[in-house]
This record gives C-alpha cells, structure tokens and sequence, in this order.
C-alpha cells in the first residue's frame, strides 16, 4: 500500500488534469502540470519520436536552469524563449481541433483561427508561469508504439512521493513529431476539454464559448 503523501500526491496530479471540469478554472492548467513534471528526464527507450520529445524537454531545462535569464529584467524574455521551445513541440492547432470533435467541420477558416488562437494563449499564459516551478522531478521514458504518422511515447514520471504515468501521442507532419495530446495516469488531456466544450455548445452558441475563452484569455494576461 502506498503511504499516505504518495496518495496525496497522485491525487493532486489527477486533480491538475480533471479541474478541466469547470472550465474557467482549468483550461490550460492540465498542460501546465504537465510540462512541470516532464523536465529532468532520464534517457531509456530510443526511437525517433522519443527522441523529439526529449530535445524539447532538454532545451526547457537549459532555459529553466540559465542563471543569466533567472534575472529579473529578463523574465519576460525567458517566458518568451519557454514559449517557444514549448510551442515548437505541441501542436495547438491539432488539439484544439480535436477538443471540437464534430464541430470542428462545421466552424469557418476565420471561426477556426480565432478558436486555436484563443486557445493557444490560455494554455501558454497558464503554463508560463507554472514551470518555474520545476523541482527536480525525473522522467524514465519507457517505450514508443508507431502506427503509420502516429506514435506514443509512454513514460513515467518520478518524484519523492510518486510515480505517476504520463503518456504523448505525437503526429508526424513532414518528418517533424508534434504532440497532440498527454494522457496523465490514464486520463486525456483532450478528451476532458472535449467533454467540456461539448457541454458548453449543447446548452449555448460557439459564439458563447469563444466570448468565455476570450475573457479567460484576458483574465490570465491582466496583472
């Protein structure tokens, strides 16, 4: 049986990905916890989309770990450079469609854009902040599973009180491995914001749901 701070722990993580249950809270704060348990990780199982997955954390590290960006005046540019090292790795625009389900296909091209951008920034402007708070926390990575453009990269995350599973599964687009979904200890990171925005659209409009977003998006931003 594991011991109580073990428990505490695993239930903290499950909490991090579920609170997508209420949507003004949560949107973002998944991915955020999720980028926080992934840095320092161990090298094992080999393959290519592995192996993109590890450079991305690799960089986030060195960024995190920069003694000349943990100075105050370059906090904004350190933010930046995290972004963007993030960013290059997970493709927004596939999990936000994918959170739209079916309606997805019936949005515009200008609907569309302003749905991923807005989604994009909450989940940038949450996590940010968050992976500053990296603590050591190591990563075994466990295996990769292929089929056709896609791949999972199964891993385990370990701290002092637990060890949690945290699985990617990445789309190869031209040859570059894009994360487009996490599965933390079993749950998806997109499934529970589809469950979410589902409910949003059955009760109200798509313009309903961006005009949240919006306000989220806004809230985060503000000081």
């Amino acid at each position: 049986m594991r011991e109580t701070g073990d428990l505490e722990r695993r239930q903290e993580l499950h909490g991090d990905c579920r609170m997508v249950g209420s949507l003004l809270l949560a949107v973002g704060t998944g991915l955020a916890a999720i980028i926080l348990l992934t840095m320092g990780a161990s090298p094992a199982a080999a393959g290519v989309a592995t192996d993109s997955v590890r450079s991305s954390i690799n960089e986030v590290i060195r960024l995190l770990e920069n003694q000349e960006l943990k100075e105050p005046e370059r906090a904004e540019e350190r933010r930046r450079l995290l972004e963007k090292t993030i960013g290059a790795r997970f493709n927004y625009e596939e999990m936000a469609k994918r959170t739209l389900g079916a309606h997805w296909a019936k949005l515009s091209d200008a609907e569309r854009r302003e749905f991923v951008d807005l989604f994009t920034s909450l989940l940038t402007s949450t996590y940010a902040d968050k992976i500053t708070g990296y603590s050591g926390e190591q990563v075994q990575y466990l295996n990769e599973r292929l089929e056709g453009d896609y791949a999972e990269v199964r891993t385990k995350v370990e701290s002092g009180k637990a060890e949690v599973p945290l699985d990617y599964r990445l789309l190869n687009q031209s040859g570059d491995w894009r994360v487009y979904d996490v599965i933390v200890d079993g749950v998806s990171l997109v499934n529970n914001y589809r469950g979410q925005f589902t409910k949003i659209l059955r009760t109200s409009s798509f313009a309903d749901l961006l005009e949240q977003l919006r306000k989220k998006s806004d809230k985060i931003k503000s000081p």
